[in-house]
């Protein structure tokens, strides 16, 4: 592993995505500020959307601000990372370059942007006066096992699109419904009872339910969740790394 070509690399992401604009690499985080601001000021003032049990007129806004911002980190890495072999293969069928490096480039540039639309996410918490209670210092901890998870489910899903080019778009569609069975826009109690069971084997809801818990109930989220998503992840892994090293071979040549 070369670390030092994974943050190159990183870095080259986020500098080039608007390369040749006037703001550049800030677009990458004007579009998390402006959902941001749709999701606390529209959603609350305009729309009067509100949390149960909660007084707080930023509430609901918080609660979907909490789940999008995980969601869209955690979407944006199985869905880069599961094409990047493809999408990088100008420089793989150039370079003699170890290819377990590039879905790691995207997992840490999505976190960069993740660790800057949190800290806008957090300042809006703080000048609102909804506050944060001690328990968001468990917050790095969920959110890195939330992208061992993405990477590993990236990872896996990046060696078979080489061969399968059309699974890139099946990830879109299967990413599409899964933000919608998650209980990210609307509540899990509102659920009927057997879809509360399902939720159970939902690994998005398990790092979502964790991040409300946080940051709009401010309680200390259980543990169970956070055990059953890094065992999942490192299982998803550990076969993605069998498979990778068996079929490393014909990735080169198929792309």
């Amino acid at each position: 592993m070369n670390i030092g070509l994974i943050l190159e690399l990183a870095k080259r992401d986020i500098t080039e995505k608007y390369s040749g604009s006037t703001l550049g690499a800030l677009w990458n985080f004007i579009y998390p500020l402006v959902d941001i601001f749709i999701f606390t000021v529209i959603f609350a003032n305009l729309m009067g959307s509100r949390l149960p049990g909660s007084s707080s007129v930023y509430a609901y806004g918080f609660y979907l601000t909490s789940g999008v911002i995980a969601w869209n980190a955690f979407s944006n890495t199985v869905t880069r990372t599961s094409s990047v072999f493809l999408d990088k293969k100008y420089i793989i069928s150039k370079v003699k370059v170890d290819l377990s490096s590039f879905p790691l480039y995207i997992a840490v540039s999505e976190s960069i942007t993740y660790v800057v639309t949190m800290g806008i996410f957090l300042f809006l918490l703080l000048i609102s006066g909804y506050g944060v209670s001690r328990v968001i210092l468990l917050v790095p901890f969920i959110y890195i096992i939330q992208q061992i998870f993405a990477y590993s489910l990236g990872f896996f899903i990046g060696v078979f699109v080489v061969f399968v080019r059309d699974l890139k778009e099946v990830v879109g569609i299967v990413l599409k419904i899964w933000f919608w069975f998650t209980p990210i826009v609307y509540l899990y109690d509102v659920l009927p009872d057997f879809v509360k069971k399902l939720m159970n084997y939902n690994p998005a809801f398990s790092f979502i339910h964790l991040y409300q818990t946080i940051f709009i109930y401010k309680e200390i989220p259980s543990l169970k969740p956070i055990l059953y998503l890094l065992l999942l992840s490192l299982v998803i892994l550990f076969f993605a790394e069998i498979i990778f090293k068996k079929l490393e071979k014909d990735i080169r040549d198929f792309i």
